[in-house]
Formats: C-alpha cells, sequence, structure tokens
C-alpha cells in the first residue's frame, strides 16, 4: 500500500452532515429551474443524494450552506487551476470593476488577453466568445465556410458543447449506432433534428483505422474533424500515438482539424494538450481557464483561416458580452500567475499522479477493480477492470460500475471530499492541493473503498 494510505483497522460509517439548508434550497429551485440546476450534472442524478448547494470558496476547498466543508476536485469543473479565489485574479477582478462591467465596445483587456493567448499558443488570430459551446459551434461554422463543405466528423463520448450539430453522441449521452452507414449516428438530446444529426459523422476515439476508413470514404465530404486531445467528458481518455498520427492524415482530404480545448487548454501545458502532444490543429477552442472563472470562451488559428471571420469575411459571429472586461481580467491573471510559476504543471502533475497511485493501493486492499486514467492535472478512476490496465475508448469507459461508483461517491461526500458526481467525468487538481489535502482524499478514499465493497456483498455499510 502507498505510504500516502493511511490503513484503518476498522472502516466505519461517519456521521453524514445536515444537508438541511441545500434541501430546501434544491426544493425551491426545482420550483422554478427544470431540475432544480443549471446544469444537469450538478442534480446528482446519477449518484443520489441531496446536491450540496455551495455558499463559497476559497483554495482547494468549498463550504456548503449548512456549514459543510470539502477538498474540492472539480475546481468549477476546470478553471480553477490556482485554486478558488485567487488573491491575484480577485485583485484583477476587483480592479476591472471599478471600470465598470461592460462596454458593447472593443477594451484594453480582450486586446491584452488575445495577444497573450496567440503568443502562448501559436496561433495567429483569436476570436473570444462567452462560452465554450460559442467557441467549438463558431470554429465549425467558419470550418463549412473556409471549406464550402458541410459534413463534420466527431468521436464517440467526445463533447463539444450543446449546439445542435455537436450533440451526437456526446459524452455520457453515448448512443450506439453499429448497424447503420458508416459514420451514421443519433442526437443526444430530445429537439435535435436529424437532419442536423445527419451532417455529424461519428468514430471511435482512439481507433485509427476507423478513422482513416470514414476519412477515405467520405473526406471530401468532411469540412472538419473536432476532437478534443484529451477527452474529458467520458472521463479521461489519453490518445495513443497512432491515433495522434491519424487525426493529422485527415488534413491531407481537405478537412481542417479542431481542437477542443475548453477544458485541457493551459491545463495540460501553457500550450495545452496540442502543445503537449505535438499536435498541430488548423483550428483551436479554448475557455474555462482563459476566464479565470468567470465566462468565456474562444477559437483561434492560422490567419488566413480567421479573416473569414466577419467583419473581414463572409462566416458571421457576433457576441453582446465577447470580451467582456472582467473576464478578461480574470482570464489575464490566471495565465501571468501561470507563466510566472514555470513549475506548476510539474508539482500538479506529481501530485495527481501520487493521487492515482494511491486511489489503485486503496482500491486494491478493499479488493474492488478501478482504472486509473491520469495526464497531468486531470484524472478519472474508473469502476472497472480495463484489459490493459487504462481506458482507451468511450465503449470501454461505459462498462463502468456506475453503481459501485455511486456508493463509492457518497462515502468520499461524507467524509469531505468532493468528487466529480459522474463516474463519466474528469476531476481537477489545482495548485492549491497540498501534501494535506492528499493525504486526507486518501485516507477518505480507502474507506470508501471498502465500504462500497461491503456495499457491493449486500453488507450493511
Amino acid at each position: 500500500m502507498s505510504p500516502d494510505v493511511s490503513p484503518v483497522a476498522h472502516v466505519l460509517p461517519v456521521e453524514p452532515p445536515s444537508t438541511a439548508q441545500s434541501g430546501a434550497l434544491f426544493a425551491r429551485a426545482r420550483a422554478v429551474t427544470p431540475g432544480g440546476v443549471n446544469s444537469p450534472v450538478r442534480a446528482f442524478k446519477s449518484v443520489g443524494g441531496v446536491p450540496r448547494f455551495i455558499r463559497e470558496a476559497h483554495g482547494a476547498y468549498l463550504m456548503d450552506v449548512d456549514g459543510a466543508r470539502y477538498i474540492d476536485y472539480i475546481g468549477s469543473w476546470g478553471p480553477m487551476i490556482l485554486g478558488h479565489d485567487h488573491p491575484a485574479v480577485r485583485e484583477a477582478i476587483a480592479q476591472a470593476l471599478t471600470g465598470g462591467t461592460s462596454f458593447g465596445a472593443p477594451s484594453i483587456r480582450e486586446v491584452e488577453l488575445a495577444e497573450l493567448v496567440t503568443r502562448l499558443t501559436g496561433m495567429d488570430k483569436v476570436r473570444f466568445t462567452s462560452s465554450g459551446t460559442e467557441a467549438t459551434m463558431s470554429a465549425l461554422r467558419l470550418a463549412r465556410g473556409f471549406t464550402g463543405r458541410k459534413f463534420i466528423v466527431k468521436f464517440r463520448g467526445n463533447y463539444h458543447g450543446h449546439a445542435d450539430g455537436l450533440l451526437v453522441e456526446a459524452g455520457s449521452g453515448l448512443m450506439t449506432n453499429a448497424d447503420g452507414p458508416l459514420g451514421a449516428a443519433a442526437p443526444s438530446s430530445a429537439g435535435v433534428p436529424g437532419e442536423y444529426a445527419a451532417l455529424t459523422l461519428v468514430t471511435e476515439y482512439n481507433d485509427p483505422a476507423a478513422l482513416d476508413a470514414l476519412m477515405a470514404a467520405r473526406g471530401a465530404e468532411v469540412a472538419a474533424v473536432i476532437f478534443e486531445p484529451v477527452v474529458g467528458n467520458a472521463g479521461v481518455l489519453v490518445p495513443t500515438p497512432a491515433f495522434l498520427a491519424a487525426l493529422h492524415r485527415v488534413k491531407d482530404s481537405g478537412a481542417l482539424l479542431i481542437a477542443d480545448e475548453v477544458m485541457t487548454g493551459f491545463r495540460l501545458s501553457l500550450n495545452g494538450a496540442t502543445g503537449l502532444l505535438n499536435l498541430k490543429p488548423d483550428l483551436s477552442c479554448w475557455g474555462k481557464i482563459i476566464g479565470g472563472g468567470l465566462p468565456v470562451g474562444a477559437y483561434g488559428g492560422r490567419a488566413e483561416i480567421m479573416e473569414f471571420v466577419s467583419p473581414l469575411g463572409p462566416v458571421y459571429q457576433a457576441g453582446t458580452l465577447s470580451g467582456n472586461p472582467l473576464a478578461m481580467a480574470a482570464g489575464l491573471a490566471t495565465l501571468r500567475a501561470l507563466e510566472a510559476d514555470p513549475d506548476i504543471y510539474t508539482r500538479l502533475d506529481a501530485y495527481t499522479a501520487r493521487l492515482a497511485a494511491g486511489l489503485k493501493d486503496a482500491a486494491r486492499s478493499a479488493g474492488v477493480a478501478i482504472s486509473v486514467n491520469q495526464i497531468g492535472s486531470m484524472l478519472t478512476a474508473f469502476h472497472l477492470n480495463a484489459p490493459h490496465g487504462s481506458v482507451g475508448t468511450y465503449t470501454q469507459a461505459a462498462g463502468s460500475d456506475t453503481a459501485g461508483f455511486a456508493a463509492w461517491f457518497q462515502a468520499m461526500l461524507v467524509r469531505g471530499i468532493y468528487w466529480a458526481p459522474s463516474q463519466f467525468e474528469s476531476i481537477f487538481v489545482s495548485s492549491a492541493h497540498t501534501d494535506a489535502e492528499l493525504s486526507v482524499t486518501l485516507d477518505a478514499a480507502y474507506a470508501a473503498y471498502t465500504l462500497a465493497a461491503r456495499a457491493a456483498e449486500g453488507a450493511t455499510p
């Protein structure tokens, strides 16, 4: 067993913290908001129990309205790489706030952030939006306008936001269509017309032969292939070298290669996953970290492509709050802090690697089968026994024991660990996590795996 895990002679349940205030707020929210939440996974539907309503967050911790404190491993689903309420980010927002909240006109901060993003990523030009969904949607419109083609290719289990053409076999909404024609796909949501889905061709992530076959058959019709360099919304899936090579081959057909780095951009390196993996996309999309926790998105690429965007070109895209001064200030402060700390990614990776090793040891001690995928500060512990120790495709990930995960999640939550409330999500480590948080997390994981194993055997936890 890893020395980070403290063996416990008798793993006993703990007294669950009160959820009275969260429960009351959830009831009020359900009366006025669909499902009581503004993003579905927050409802805890796949793990059960009462979603915690958060009052405040600082460093590596969340505090809920009932007064419970949690070590946070979602970091607002990725943006909080520096931890919550980072002083430099808070001060930048406060300073920007003194000048107003929105102008509807150009301002200096959007120029400064665009200069910083293009310098760090190597892209020629960038356009800001207010969300990752807007960024990917706009990048695909641009690809269609630039190439004159209408079909796009995405990968099963990759999530690119909730635009109609992208809600096709997306993340945990996986819908197989193995008996249909090559690349055929089905919508992952009601309200997405089949005609939209028919313009989106789907194949398996990490299957280079399948991608090659699809492009050989349909490549001349394809405007773009969009992909997550490292998948996060099917759980963490890391691309193989053969798959990366196949991605680059799509350019041979004249299709554009679009990297969706909304999650991985500046998370895995200062040049994102594309820099870490030596990828050369035509366009990239960003979000989360580049807004420092405020709503933001962006897409960028080669000048010849980006100059097809209005007002220079015929591809229209606009947004009232695009380039919002508060979001630009938070993003600038975050990226400047990352650039000023050259060892930060090494430290994040080291913490997350120790977390991965400790989870494996804790699960093994309890007799629970898990497979942990980890890259940099992203990690998913799948409740399954993968053939080679890691999960490579969403088809494999979909075989996870979701009931076992839910039991483990609840046991972690009552021990003060706020994990992603879905088996098919990444967790995110921040620079605010220290050895102290790691030790508490692994102690909780040991107890949670032990209790989950007992529950699976039908014993009283």
